[in-house]
């Protein structure tokens, strides 16, 4: 058997349907794995009789790739990363590559990258989207790091991830260190956000209106074939109607306590220190962190007894309300994500392509919609766009959808039904497009207490000024920074 194209070490589901994946599309793989008897069972099950080397150690992986040698690591993020490259620098030679793939930390992309450089090999850090089948069939795929690694990659990534309907390929460069697995965060984070927003409405539909599963699974199948059209709207509306072998709805079973993996986390914390309002995705995180308080929350739910009231009005036409606002908010989440990685990109010097961008996630991730073509157009119109919300596409659909996002809001409100993402996306949207918000008293209260100091309305920006409030407080001022 010929050299390989590219050495695989990890060998559980992604790592597998990746393999297989790149093998059909005429690479030949060699494959590793800690526990070497998995290897053995992949060689001789899935990938018996196609052109995947078996491999006993990472020194007979390296031995078998062809030069420059790329190395693609599907390991758990954190640790075990950094202990596979320090494993395989002795290997290799200088201008070979190594790969990725996991949800890695962007901070620790950016530090990997630059040791990996400094020992004269190339390093990408790339996201790969789409769960199990998407590794299989064609992932979305964002990768970064070492800009001259780019060149022998690309004819492998783009063989292997998703294509949209004309058959261009959701993968792209992205930019330099850890910009490929910001992205892929963000889109994390946005996952969480439309995943929440979603749960919101069957909340809404199946507690305040009384709604069976048959009922709602065909209200995501209608809402399916509109601005929708979603994977996350698609599996939502099968979930709904999957019933066990007794007849009774799965997810009806299904204890309400979630969990996350970090992503989502990060997603807030990098917002925080870029000092980008991520409300929608924050309240998300904050929602299955919530759930995870079951104990707490059904001993809470006997000292606040709530009867939902019947629901009274034109049902169908208060669905379409519903509807609206999910689109709605779901716009706010990506405006949102996308500021985020506005200003991380000058943070960190990225130059990033956000039609590009969009384009990657129109097929094999998650997060992947009809809706997302739509941002691309937006972007291509205008690269440096500054919101969404100043689209003038989205901002006519914003419009439009407002008076219907008000009301699902009050409604659940006054019904006592959560809606913290739904919510909070109102909150933004309303402050966003608010020309003066009650910052001017928040100011004032800060140079009360701490002398921080305000910029006046009748002078020019960036002139600072201190009020002694109460008349023995001196005039000196703190000086003025953002944290």
């Amino acid at each position: 058997m010929e050299r390989a194209d590219i050495g695989l070490v990890g060998l559980a589901v992604m790592g597998e349907n990746l393999a297989i994946n790149m093998e059909s599309k005429g690479f030949t793989v060699a494959v590793y794995n800690r526990t070497v008897e998995k290897v053995d069972r992949f060689v001789s099950g899935r990938a018996a009789g196609k052109n995947v080397i078996g491999c006993h150690s990472l020194e007979e992986l390296v031995t078998q790739l062809k030069h420059p040698r790329k190395v693609f690591l599907m390991v758990k993020a954190g640790e075990a990363v950094d202990n596979m490259i320090q494993q395989l620098l002795p290997l290799l030679d200088q201008g070979d590559i190594i790969i990725d793939g996991g949800n890695s930390h962007f901070p620790d992309t950016i530090r990997r990258t630059k040791y990996v450089e400094s020992q004269g090999l190339f390093y990408v850090g790339t996201g790969v989207s789409g769960g199990e089948e998407g590794a299989l069939k064609g992932p979305s795929m964002m990768p970064g790091g070492s800009p001259a690694a780019w060149p022998w990659v690309k004819p492998i990534f783009q063989a292997i991830c998703a294509k949209v309907e004309d058959g261009s390929p959701c993968c792209d460069w992205v930019g330099e260190n850890g910009a490929g697995h910001f992205v892929k965060m963000v889109h994390n984070g946005i996952e969480y956000g439309d995943m929440q927003l979603i749960c919101e409405t069957f909340q809404l539909m199946h507690d305040g209106l009384g709604m069976s599963y048959e009922e709602m699974h065909q209200v995501f199948a209608d809402w399916n074939r509109t601005e929708l059209d979603s994977y996350l709207i698609e599996i939502t509306r099968d979930i709904l109607g999957y019933r066990d072998e007794t007849g009774v709805v799965v997810v009806d079973k299904i204890l309400d306590t979630a969990g996350q993996k970090g992503t989502g986390k990060w997603t807030g914390i990098a917002a925080l220190d870029e000092g980008v309002p991520l409300t929608l995705i924050g309240e998300a995180v904050f929602a299955r962190c919530l759930s995870a308080q079951k104990d707490e929350r059904v001993a809470a739910s006997q000292l606040y007894p709530r009867q939902y009231p019947p629901f009274e009005g034109d049902r169908k036409a208060f669905v379409e309300c519903i509807r609206e606002a999910l689109y709605a908010a779901k716009i706010i989440s990506y405006a949102q994500g996308y500021t985020l990685m506005r200003a991380a990109a000058k943070t960190y010097g990225w130059n990033l392509n956000y039609g590009g961008i969009a384009l990657m996630w129109r097929g094999g991730c998650i997060i992947r919609s009809v809706f997302l073509g739509k941002i691309k157009e937006a972007y291509e119109k205008n690269p440096d766009l500054t919101n969404l919300l100043v689209d003038p596409y989205f901002a006519e659909t914003i419009k439009g959808l407002v008076p219907a996002w008000r009301e699902v809001v009050a409604y659940a409100a006054r019904a006592g039904i959560p809606m913290p993402a739904i919510s909070s996306a109102l909150g933004y949207f309303d402050g966003y497009t608010c020309q003066r918000l009650p910052a001017n008293l928040l100011q004032a209260q800060r140079d009360y207490f701490g002398a921080h100091t305000y910029e006046r309305t009748d002078m020019p920006r960036g002139q600072f000024f201190h009020t002694d409030w109460t008349g023995h407080g001196g005039h000196t001022a703190a000086s003025t920074y953002n944290a």
